[in-house]
Order: C-alpha cells, then structure tokens, then sequence
C-alpha cells in the first residue's frame, strides 16, 4: 500500500507503507505534544496512511520538522534497506 505525509502545502512525500509506519514511529516517542503523538498513533493502528503536518499547529509542524532533520536518516541507517534510507533523505529535504 501507498501512503502520503504531506510535508508542505506544495511538497508531499510518498512511501511504501511500512516505511511511513516506521516514520511515525520513529516521531511518536519523540514528539512532545500528546495529542499529536496520540494522532500518529491512530493514523497507523488504523493504516490511514496519509499525514498532512500543514494541518497540524505551527509549533508542531516545527517540531516534527526539527525532528525529521535532526535523526531519522541516522535511525534509519541502522534498521533499514539503503533504498528506504534515500527516501528519508528526500523526506528530510521537503522540510527546507
């Protein structure tokens, strides 16, 4: 299955499924607001597979940007395919 993270109002990113699972899995721990990370949760226990972060607060949009940028291309070194790692770099680079 397809999934979508809309990353800006112009930029979107698609991915296999289980790799966007693993994006949010990968922010759900480390996002601070409660309510976005019970958001994340919900969108892959339910396999909504789609994520618009320009509908989210400012704040959190930032955060989740800053968090995009700071690590999950790291993570992702360790757990995943080289494949999926060049995809989060191109996740990463719809944050700017």
């Amino acid at each position: 299955m397809a999934a979508l993270i809309m990353v800006r109002p112009d930029r979107d990113w698609q991915s296999s499924g289980g790799l966007f699972d693993w994006t949010l899995e990968y922010l759900i721990p480390r996002v601070s607001d409660e309510k976005t990370a019970d958001w994340l949760r919900t969108i892959v226990e339910e396999n909504l597979g789609m994520l618009w972060i320009p509908d989210l607060p400012d704040d959190t949009q930032a955060e989740i940007y800053d968090l995009l940028r700071a690590g999950v291309v790291a993570a992702a070194a360790h757990e995943l395919p080289p494949a999926a790692v060049d995809q989060l770099r191109e996740l990463v680079a719809l944050t700017y």
